[in-house]
Order: C-alpha cells, then structure tokens, then sequence
C-alpha cells in the first residue's frame, strides 16, 4: 500500500472533530436566524440529496462503509463487508454488535438541511453534504434511536442521553456554520440549552 493511500485512509476514517473553528457559542449566535416554511418543507425529496451511499474511493468502500469501520471498537475489525463489530450509539448509550441493528444518521437531517437553505443548492453540493466525512454530520446510531429522531431540529428532539446534548449541539452547530444553514428561533432556543449542559 502506498503512502498516499494509507494517508487517505487515516484521514478519511479518523473520528471528524465535533467543534468547528469558532466556539460553539459564538458559531450559533452567527448563523441566520429564520422561520421554517411550509412551501419548501413540501418540495424536499431525500432523492435530492442521495439515492443511496455513494463510493468515496476509500478502499471501495462506500460512505456508509466508511463510517461503520471508523466508528467501529472491535480489535481486528477494518473491512468494508463485516456485518459484526461493535458500535457504540451515543444518543441513547447503547452498545452494538450487529451493523443490520445500526443507522448511520445525519446530525443534521436532510429534509431539515433542505429547509434550512440547501433548497438553493447545486445538486453536487447537497450530494457532497449527504457523503461528508470530515464534518460531524455523519454518525453511527442504533435504528431505533434514528428512527424516534426522523427529520427534526433540536427544537424537537434531543438525545436521550442528556449527557450528550453538549457534543450533539456543537456538531449540530458546527455543521449549520459551515454549510451557512439558517436556524428556527425555537431551534436556536434549544441549542443554548443544550450548550449551557457543556
């Protein structure tokens, strides 16, 4: 294997840092504050965003692939098929070991990116939002958990684990930064609620 190659696998499987350049705080105190609006909300189609995982490059993984083996805790583990590791869920604190029990979940969810801005967007530039792995958009979570979430904001949903609610918030917020997503008022209500838990 190349050196090339094996810096790209580093990189592209290392855990994404949760805090973007800016503190939390200050990044949320930034983003645009606007209404959600119904008329978009009814034009979004996940499609719009992804038709399935796409294929990196990342040894021929696929981004769900990719993630799986970065957030994966088992000694030995690292290929693209295995269905058996072990995953830990942070939202509600639980420990997997099949993949078929695991989503990987958009912190931001899309239907909510789409709301938020990313109506106006390319299709290359959502489909590059839906496959980020170097932000803390992507996520390994159980099913259940990911389901309960669906497509809401803060302002309707937070981890059950409150003790996650500090590093939700700054993922959340760091990806809302970097993408220039606007923020409901309610959302950005419970994001400094979840912050004041930091």
């Amino acid at each position: 294997m190349t050196a090339a190659l094996m810096t790209v696998l580093l990189v592209s499987t290392s855990l994404p840092t949760s805090a973007g350049t800016l503190p939390a705080r200050t990044a949320l105190e930034r983003l645009h504050v606007r209404p959600a609006s119904a008329a978009v909300l009814a034009r979004y189609e996940r499609s719009k965003f992804m038709t399935g995982w796409r294929r990196p490059g990342t040894g021929g993984c696929d981004t769900r692939q990719t993630v799986l083996m970065r957030d994966d805790r088992s000694p030995g583990s690292g290929g693209c098929g295995d269905a058996t590791g072990r995953w830990h869920s942070p939202y509600d604190d639980r420990t997997l070991t099949d993949s078929a029990e695991i989503d990987v979940d958009h912190v931001v969810p899309l239907a909510n990116a789409w709301i938020s801005g990313a109506w106006r967007w390319s299709p290359a530039r959502r489909h590059a939002f839906a496959h980020d792995l170097t932000r803390p958009e992507l996520v390994v979570v159980s099913e259940a958990v990911n389901l309960a979430k669906g497509g809401r904001s803060p302002a309707n949903w937070r981890p059950p684990v409150r003790g996650y609610w500090c590093a939700y918030a700054r993922d959340w917020i760091s990806v809302k930064d970097h993408y220039d997503l606007s923020v409901t008022p309610r959302e950005r209500a419970a994001l400094r609620v979840m912050l004041h838990t930091c």
